[in-house]
C-alpha cells in the first residue's frame, strides 16, 4: 500500500512531493519548506530541517519520512530511523537528482508522473548552449565570512550545466574565501546567491571593490540549489542569465 502520512524534511523534495499531487497525503514539513505557499501553510512544520521536533514527528504517526544526507542531521534520521520507514537521498549532480525524482515517485505511487517531470528537466537541460569559452565564475551562499559553492556540490554541477567556470573547482565543499583568494581566481563573473543568505544590491559594491573588472549579479539561488521539480524552471533561467 503506498504511503499515506509522509514527513517531508528538505524543502525541495517537498514541493517536489506536491507536484506529484500528494496534497493529501503529505502531513508535515519544515519551516524552510515553502513552495507551493498555498500548500505548505496548511501542514504542520515540524522544525528546521536541522532542528527538527522529534516530538511533533511522532504524533504525526508517519508511515515514509523523506529525508537528506546533507539538509538533515544524522543523530535525528538515525532516531526516526528507529520508528519509521525513512527514505535518505544524497544529490550532488544533475543525473542524481533525475534519479531521486524517479525513485521518490515509485515509493510514492506515482511513478509516471515523476518519470513525466524528470524527462522533461532532462530535455529543457539538452537545450541550453554554453558560452565558448565558458565564463570564469564565483558563485557566493553566505557573507561574515564569505563562503563559495566549490566541487562536490550540487551549486557547482549547476554551475556546469549553465555552462559556467567555477572558479572553485579545485576547492571542496563550501570554503571560506577571502578577498585576496577570490582575486588569485580571477573571476569574470561573481553570482550572488538570493539564499541562504539574502545577498541583496548593497553587497554589489563590496565585491565589485574586490575584482573591478568582474560582473557581480544577484541570482536566484533556489534555481541553483533546489533539486527537485524547480528544476523546471532552472534551464530557462539559465539562459536567461547568458
Amino acid at each position: 500500500m503506498p504511503p499515506q502520512r509522509i514527513v517531508s524534511l528538505v524543502p525541495s523534495q517537498t514541493e517536489l512531493l506536491f507536484d506529484l499531487g500528494l496534497d493529501e497525503e503529505i502531513v508535515g514539513l519544515t519551516k524552510f519548506c515553502i513552495h507551493p505557499k498555498a500548500k505548505v501553510s496548511l501542514k504542520t512544520i515540524v522544525g528546521g530541517t536541522k532542528t527538527l521536533h522529534l516530538d511533533r514527528i511522532h504524533a504525526l504517526q508517519p508511515d515514509l519520512i523523506i529525508a537528506n544526507r546533507e539538509e538533515n542531521t544524522r543523530d535525528q534520521i538515525e532516531e526516526l530511523q528507529r520508528h519509521y520507514p525513512v527514505h535518505i537521498t544524497d544529490v550532488v549532480t544533475l543525473t542524481d537528482a533525475l534519479i531521486m525524482i524517479r525513485t521518490v515517485g515509485e515509493l510514492v505511487a506515482k511513478e509516471q508522473e515523476a518519470q513525466t517531470i524528470a524527462d522533461e528537466i532532462e530535455h529543457r537541460f539538452t537545450g541550453i548552449l554554453p558560452l565558448a569559452p565558458r565564463l570564469r565564475t564565483a558563485y557566493f551562499i553566505w557573507r561574515n565570512p564569505w563562503m563559495g559553492a566549490a566541487a562536490d556540490t550540487f551549486i557547482h554541477s549547476m554551475l556546469l550545466a549553465a555552462g559556467f567556470q567555477n572558479v572553485f573547482a579545485h576547492r571542496s565543499r563550501y570554503p571560506e574565501i577571502t578577498e585576496q583568494d577570490l582575486q588569485a581566481s580571477q573571476p569574470e563573473l561573481i553570482l550572488l546567491s538570493s539564499e541562504p543568505y539574502p545577498f541583496r544590491k548593497k553587497h554589489i559594491a563590496e565585491l565589485q571593490q574586490w575584482c573591478p573588472s568582474a560582473r557581480v549579479m544577484l541570482v536566484d539561488g533556489e534555481l541553483f540549489s533546489w533539486y527537485g521539480s524547480r528544476l523546471l524552471r532552472s534551464a530557462a533561467y539559465f539562459r536567461e542569465l547568458h
